[in-house]
């Protein structure tokens, strides 16, 4: 058995169904998997839960959160929803695609841009999670500094 599967199994035993310890075994496996979750994490945790590798996939594939392709060294979420949308997250989208060199969903080796459809932070709108760490009220103007933080260049504001 590997640690994972025996992770899994601790996971398991917190629920009364295994079904619902789907996705905290799959947020578990894309933590090991470097950010991602290969076709051998759908394999791992099917085995650990009895189910299939295609269920997990069906799973994962439909929450915003699970990845199914490699990921960069720093992960970048720029909300769009209606809030954010409002307060200029369009602007902060293309600060972050000039600032990188890159379009929101792709992935270079450090960077991964995406945009979410929401981060939960309406009322401190444009909402960015970087590394999966909110940032309020993002401005175009920050983006910069964030993404000197990120390459270890300057300070980007915390």
């Amino acid at each position: 058995m590997s640690a994972l599967y025996e992770e899994i199994q601790e996971i398991r035993a917190r629920y009364p169904e295994s079904l619902s310890a789907v996705m905290p075994a799959l947020q578990l496996a894309q933590e090991r998997s470097g950010g991602w979750l290969p076709e051998e994490a759908f394999r791992e945790v099917a085995d650990a839960l009895d189910l299939t590798p295609a269920y997990c996939l069906s799973i994962a594939s439909f929450y915003d959160m699970f990845r199914l392709e490699p990921v960069g060294e720093h992960m970048i979420e720029v909300c769009t929803n209606i809030s954010c949308g409002l307060n200029g997250a369009q602007q902060v989208v293309e600060a972050f695609e000039s600032e990188l060199g890159m379009r929101a969903g792709e992935t270079t080796g450090a960077f991964s841009l995406r945009t979410v459809e929401c981060l939960g932070g309406c009322g401190w709108a444009t909402i960015v999670a970087v590394n999966n760490r909110h940032r309020l009220n993002v401005q175009a103007g920050d983006v910069a500094g964030i993404v000197a933080e990120l390459r270890g260049t300057g300070r980007g504001e915390g």
